[in-house]
């Protein structure tokens, strides 16, 4: 059974999160997306564990169906936790960590028992006082099968081992919890070849989830699994055991479209490759830049570029066909011209994965036009350019060369077609 998994998402209770994400909506995009498993996101917050108590029943597997309705979608409680504490070196560390819970009973307990730390109204994301290795405490403590995985890894100011953290492995971070992380979530701006040169790293699963503050964001990364039974405990145990017969792959985001791939100053407009220059200033007013995640792996990495472990799983990129549309037809996402083009497509291969990774070009040129069928065949075959993300910045796509000297990604990966045949 192929299972595509969103593990890590928002709702509309999260800061700065779309006002239309309710279980039913979520559900529906899940399947416009192909994509049978989506956490919850933010199932500490009282009032959206009440709206997804409301609006879904237990399939008895540690998974919810939305009620009353014949979409298909396993929902897993889920919830992005901001822990805030002062390390040993007495400075101040902010660390994002993501949880999932076999029972929206263990997640009311949860959020009870971290309300002391902090508010679980203000935001879907608490923001709590609270150290990451108690926070895995309390969440064992709870429910043993609580799996707990650091967020975006990279990101500076608040990934485990972004530039910022202070930290420089996921056993500083979690200290003697550190035993029941088992993964870490690569985040947008690094992928796993980037992971792959820091051999600390190789004893956790790396995992890819879109982040999403809006449905249009959905499945941007996802993971593909392959089990005999669809239940929470045989989606842990595929991610612990890392085997390549049930954990088929990851699927990517481009690390350079990510908003924090290089280093640079947003103010001023200013970004550089730390591969070429790793000045820390900006040589436009002087001032600090944001380390990107390019460089802070660079500066963990014991391996070198390109290095491939012989136990890994397959990954491939993909951009969000949304993305695609609106780029080859120079229009926004909002636009009717794009959003009808983007039904039209999933009205005839079914849903969005098809349509990215199976779809004959010709049958996509039919529908959607020839420019829309060669962005496609482009992104499957990794013949795309990127000014890369910095600051905050997202990367910039060039499907069809358009623009002038971005950083190529010819040839860096395998296609598409060699993990979706068939």
């Amino acid at each position: 059974m192929k299972i595509v998994a969103d593990l890590h998402v928002h709702s509309r209770f999260a800061m700065a999160c779309s006002e239309a994400i309710n279980p039913k909506s979520m559900a529906e995009t899940a399947k416009e997306k192909g994509i049978n498993v989506l956490g919850t996101g933010d199932i500490l917050h009282p009032e959206w564990l009440k709206e997804v108590e409301k609006n879904t029943v237990s399939e008895g597997n540690g998974l919810y169906a939305l009620k009353g309705s014949d979409n298909k979608t396993a929902f897993v409680p889920s919830v992005e936790v901001s822990t805030i504490f002062e390390g040993r070196d007495k400075g101040i560390k902010k660390i994002h960590n993501c949880i999932l819970l076999p029972s929206l009973e263990s997640a009311k307990e949860l959020s009870e028992r971290l309300s002391k730390y902090g508010s679980m109204n203000s935001d879907g994301r608490p923001q709590l006082q609270i150290s990451a290795a108690h926070l895995v405490d309390i969440a064992k403590e709870v429910d043993k099968k609580a799996f707990i995985f650091p967020a975006h890894l990279w990101t500076p100011y608040f990934g485990a081992l972004g530039a910022m953290s202070g930290f420089d492995s996921i056993k500083e971070a979690y200290e003697d919890r550190e035993k029941d992380i088992r993964a870490y979530e690569s985040g947008l701006s690094s992928d796993p070849k980037m992971n792959w040169r820091i051999s600390e790293l190789d004893k956790y699963t790396l995992i890819s989830n879109s982040d999403m503050h809006s449905l249009a964001n959905m499945g941007r990364e996802t993971n593909v699994l392959d089990l005999e039974e669809l239940s929470y405990d045989s989606i842990i145990k595929a991610i612990v055991d890392r085997d390549a017969e049930r954990f088929k792959l990851t699927v990517e985001y481009y690390p350079e479209e990510g908003k924090y791939h290089y280093d640079g100053h947003r103010e001023c407009g200013y970004s550089v490759n730390p591969e070429e220059n790793k000045s820390t200033v900006c040589k436009v007013c002087g001032k600090k830049l944001v380390i990107g995640v390019l460089h802070r792996v660079d500066d963990l990495a014991d391996r070198p570029v390109g290095y491939v472990p012989k136990v890994h799983i397959p990954y491939i990129h993909s951009v969000p066909l949304i993305e695609v549309i609106s780029y080859a037809k120079k229009k926004t996402r909002y636009t009717q011209e794009v959003k009808t083009l983007y039904s039209k497509l999933i009205e005839r291969f079914g849903d969005e994965m098809d349509v990215l990774t199976k779809a004959k070009i010709s049958d996509i040129s039919e529908i959607a036009g020839e420019e829309i069928a060669e962005c496609i065949d482009n992104v499957r075959n990794d013949r795309i350019k990127i000014r890369p993300g910095y600051s905050g910045v997202f990367g910039e796509l060039d499907l069809l060369g358009r623009e002038p000297e971005p950083k190529s990604r010819a040839n860096q990966q395998k296609s598409m077609k060699d993990f979706f045949s068939g």
